[in-house]
């Protein structure tokens, strides 16, 4: 049997009827066995500043890297704002990769979003996929969850598209074989 696989997960958006937060609650309903998600809330940290940084981290930052650094994987769920990713969203980004060890570095990263409109938050994934290029994270690569229209998928809180809720299983799926891939690359080094 495998060893169990441990995920941490960001939702870039903090509005209470979030679809981002549905879409990754969707998500962590549909992992793999043995497969497992923590959310880690960055809503109330503060604003990334050198001086802050000069005198420490702040605790939610550094729980978030001590969470990070003992999972085998990332999850983001990110809204689209200005066609890029959300200013808090970013703002933990710009935290965490200032830490050391840099918690994002050699971690498949899987990326979804969900939004109203007709792109699926595409052009903010492409974003987030860039930043986590230059951080040496391992975005996995497909499926792309992209959910467009949202307000049409999901009901309640929960989500009732079954083409979607495939997709988002498939991205469990593909992000535990990239950590797997992972754990092997790093017991061949």
């Amino acid at each position: 049997m495998s060893e169990p696989i441990k995920l941490v997960a960001f939702c870039g958006s903090l509005r209470k009827a979030s679809f981002n937060h549905m879409a990754l609650n969707a998500f962590i309903e549909r992992v793999p066995a043995g497969v497992s998600v923590e959310t880690i809330e960055i809503g109330d940290w503060p604003l990334y500043n050198a001086d802050i940084q000069a005198t420490g981290f702040p605790d939610k930052v550094q729980a978030a890297q001590k969470a990070m650094l003992a999972a085998d994987g990332v999850v983001f769920a990110t809204p689209e704002y200005n066609y890029s990713v959300s200013g808090v969203l970013k703002n933990a980004i710009d935290w965490l990769s200032r830490m050391t060890p840099q918690p994002f570095a050699a971690k498949p990263i899987a990326i979804m979003g969900a939004t109203m409109g007709l792109l699926g938050t595409a052009r903010a994934q492409y974003h987030l996929r860039q930043m986590m290029v230059f951080l040496d994270g391992r975005p996995v690569n497909k499926p792309e969850v992209m959910i467009a229209q949202a307000q049409n998928k999901f009901v309640d809180g929960k989500l009732t598209d079954e083409a979607t809720g495939k997709m988002l299983a498939d991205l469990g799926a593909a992000t535990m074989l990239a950590v797997r891939h992972a754990r092997a690359v790093a017991h061949i080094k």
